[in-house]
């Protein structure tokens, strides 16, 4: 395991705090589509990303769920480090959005170290301060963008994801993701190829450009 931090967390973390973390921490293999935070659960550990990426997702209780962000390769999740400081329940479902490895922190430690290593303390801001950038832009797209520019922007962050032009979700999982329907985003896919934007094949989109 220290191998792994040094090498995501080597330039942000003293060496004392990586040798902390690989001695109290548990290492998780994740595979995509894995549900590894659910709405109501005790959190009692701290994720850190180690490889690949996780979907965030806040429950809505009219319909569905409404994607907030995504955690990549370096990050944390800020809503779980809030839940975990202030003992409540998950408001949150994190969702494996690729295969991956997590690095689960106990929550005791997490406040010790807060006190103890000042790269932790920055590191924790530096979370809190990111995703609530990233919360702040979801509620942009929401209130100001029109579904296509939602969609595109949608498409661009999973291509930025997966470190790839195709996109491998079905018509129906992207507009889960969205909070819309099916027909809906079929429709501005097909606009968005018309546009040049992208290409629709059989079971994939590829972003153009």
């Amino acid at each position: 395991m220290k191998d792994l931090l040094k090498q995501t967390y080597g330039y942000i973390y003293e060496e004392k705090l990586i040798d902390e973390i690989a001695e109290v921490s548990l290492l998780r293999d994740f595979k995509e589509g894995d549900i590894l935070i659910d709405f109501g659960d005790s959190i009692r550990k701290m994720p850190l990303l180690i490889k690949g990426a996780i979907k965030i997702l806040r429950e809505d209780f009219d319909a569905g769920e409404l994607l907030l962000y995504f955690i990549e390769k370096g990050d944390t999740c800020a809503m779980t480090m809030a839940c975990c400081m202030g003992e409540t329940k998950s408001e949150i479902r994190a969702v494996a959005e690729t295969n991956g490895i997590v690095v689960m922190i106990p929550v005791m430690k997490m406040e010790e170290w807060l006190g103890k290593y000042k790269s932790w303390r920055n590191f924790v801001f530096n979370s809190y301060d990111n995703r609530l950038k990233e919360m702040l832009s979801a509620i942009d797209n929401l209130a100001f963008m029109n579904m296509d520019e939602r969609l595109l922007n949608y498409l661009q962050e999973k291509s930025k994801i997966n470190n790839s032009n195709e996109i491998n979700n079905t018509h129906q999982e992207i507009a889960y993701d969205l909070h819309t329907s099916r027909v809906v985003v079929s429709r501005l896919l097909k606009a968005l190829e018309n546009k040049g934007k992208i290409s629709l094949n059989r079971a994939s989109i590829v972003m153009l450009n």
